[in-house]
Parts: structure tokens; sequence; C-alpha cells
């Protein structure tokens, strides 16, 4: 008798939508492409040294609730407007959650916070934020983690970030080779500067790696190779923080030295406010100190914002604060457009 060897731990499973049927579903419109394509390049030609103003990701730690984070993108679509001569502000809409051990892996995953991991649900609702979030002409930035997933979303997005979990993954090197926007690989949880440079120079070169395609059918893909890829430096658990001035220096250091782009983004959050929110102004305004003081290896920050500041705990039957985050801490909007003002006047 041949025994069973495949599938013995698997419980069911589901179909999963075609990414094709979701873009047809939810289609881009023309207004909405040009502003993805339009800062694609302008943050490309920041990261580059071919446009003085500063990249500013924002937004909520990661979404659970649509309506409010549509609500926080027309308040943080305000201040762009008045910040746009020196700032490109690209909202942060983070539906995967990295989880170092287990959890609410994000909305993607389990839009209704229950478990029962609603994924095909999951997809629409991201992608409908997505596209209603660019059509009023506020460009979205996401972390990519799933290999799938950015095939459904990809095209309304303008920025992508490689977490500090992923950033040593090969899988997800070849991946941000193939992507069609710059990508930011941050530093390890650890803090090591290495890894997030040696994803740089790897997502630079072409590469060959088995994916899906549009149709949900199985391909092998070749890549060009992506050269709008940069660092994040976000702290960590072992070094500590890593935006000051010397820190700074040693990451210019490291690019120049392999050749690279020698222009970092700054994460306000994470290690480098010791994972206390309020600490991230303080985080800024030393970025801008050293913007003030003429340094140009700073391209960007990254903030994490939300309606209301603070965190809260998800408790089944419990209603939730409306606008407040479900995961990280985050400041709020109203602290958010003072920090982008101060920001725009370095």
């Amino acid at each position: 008798m041949r025994r069973q060897t495949d599938d013995l731990r698997i419980l069911q499973t589901r179909p999963l939508v075609p990414p094709s049927i979701l873009h047809e579903e939810l289609p881009l419109s023309e207004a909405a492409s040009e502003l993805v394509f339009t800062t694609r390049s302008q943050i490309a030609d920041v990261l580059h040294g071919r446009d003085s103003r500063l990249v500013a990701i924002v937004g909520p730690c990661s979404i659970h609730d649509p309506e409010a984070a549509l609500e926080y993108a027309h308040g943080l679509k305000k201040v762009a407007d008045e910040v746009s001569e020196k700032l490109i502000v690209v909202m942060r809409a983070y539906f995967e959650k990295p989880r170092t051990t287990v959890g609410w892996k994000g909305f993607i995953n389990d839009p209704d916070l229950d478990e029962t991991c609603q994924i095909n649900k999951g997809l629409r609702l991201a992608r409908k934020l997505l596209v209603d979030v660019n059509s009023i002409g506020l460009p979205t930035g996401s972390e990519f983690l799933d290999l799938q997933i950015p095939q459904h979303i990809a095209d309304v997005t303008s920025w992508v970030a490689i977490g500090a979990r992923t950033t040593e993954s090969q899988v997800h090197r070849e991946l941000a080779s193939g992507l069609s926007m710059p990508v930011g690989f941050k530093n390890t949880t650890e803090g090591g500067l290495l890894p997030a440079v040696e994803a740089v120079q790897a997502a630079r070169s072409s590469h060959w790696f088995p994916s899906v395609t549009k149709q949900a059918i199985g391909a092998i893909f070749q890549t060009a190779g992506n050269q709008d890829c940069h660092i994040i430096l976000r702290g960590g658990s072992q070094t500590g923080p890593n935006y000051d001035e010397e820190s700074v220096k040693r990451a210019f250091d490291l690019l120049n030295d392999k050749q690279l782009p020698a222009r970092v983004m700054v994460d306000a959050s994470h290690g480098n406010s010791r994972k206390d929110y309020r600490r991230q102004g303080e985080v800024l305004r030393e970025v801008l100190r050293q913007v003030k003081g003429g340094s140009s290896t700073v391209m960007g920050v990254m903030i994490e914002s939300n309606l209301v500041e603070g965190r809260q705990d998800f408790v089944a039957g419990q209603p939730l604060v409306y606008g407040q985050s479900v995961t990280d801490s985050c400041i709020s909007l109203e602290e958010t457009r003072g920090l982008l003002h101060e920001l725009a006047s370095a």
C-alpha cells in the first residue's frame, strides 16, 4: 500500500481570488495611475540626488479599519499639499504584519479580526482602500511580506518596504529586483546594517524565480533588477537607535564603499524611538538638525501616525476606539501635521 506523504498537516484549502479578477473589479483610474507613476519617479529622483525634497512615509502602523484609514488619508492629503514643495508625502498603508511568534497577521490575512482569515475579503477591501486613497491624490506605500500579494496590489503602490525580519530573505530580495517601484530594506531587528546593504546589492541584479501571474498561473519570472532601492535605519535591539549623525555617517560609508547610492531613510519609530511612540518627534528633530546642517545623506523619514494617538488591544465583543492603532502605538494626525511642517522648514 502506498502511504500518503503529502498535505498531512493541511486542515483545509480555499481558492484564492486571482489578481486579474481584483484588477477588473477595482481598476486603477487614469488619474490614479498617473499619480503612482509620477510618485515613483519622484522618489527615485530623490534617491539619486535629482530632487532635493525629502520623502515622508506617514501613516498607521497597520490598517484595521478602512473607514478610519480613509478619513486619515483625507487629513494627511491636506498636509501633503501644504508641504509639497519640500516633502513627498506617501501614506503608509500596511496590510500585512510579520510576527515574532504568533498574533494578528494583518488586515489582508484576517480582516474581521476574529481568526476566520477571510483572505479574499481582506484582499478586496485592501485594494479598494488603496484605489480610494490614490483617487483623492495621495500616494500609498506598503510592506510586502507574502510573495503572492504584490500581484493583487502592486500597481496601486508607489513605494514598498521589506521589513527587518525579511531583509535577509533571498526570495524577498528577488521579489524586489522585479518590483516596479522604489524599495526600502530595513536594517535587521538586532540593528545590523550590512544585511540591508547586501539586500540592495542583490535587488539591483537580475534574478529568475517561480511565482504566479495575474491570472494565478504558475510561471518562472526573470527580472531586470531594481536600481531604485535604499536602506532604512530603524534602530535595533542590540545596537540601539541609529539615527544620530555618527550612525548616519556609518551607513553612508558602508553604502559608498559598495558603490551604492549613499542615501538612507530614517524610521522614527521602532528601535529608533526605543518603542516609545512619543519619542518620534525627538528622532525627527535630530534628522531635521542634520538636514539643516547641510547633510544630504538622509533622503526620507518614516512616521507611525493615526487619527488618535497611542494603541489599544482588540478584545472580542468590545468596541474599538475609532482611529486608534491595534498594533504599534502611533502619534496623532494633529501632531504629525506639526512635525511635517517642521521637516519642510529644513
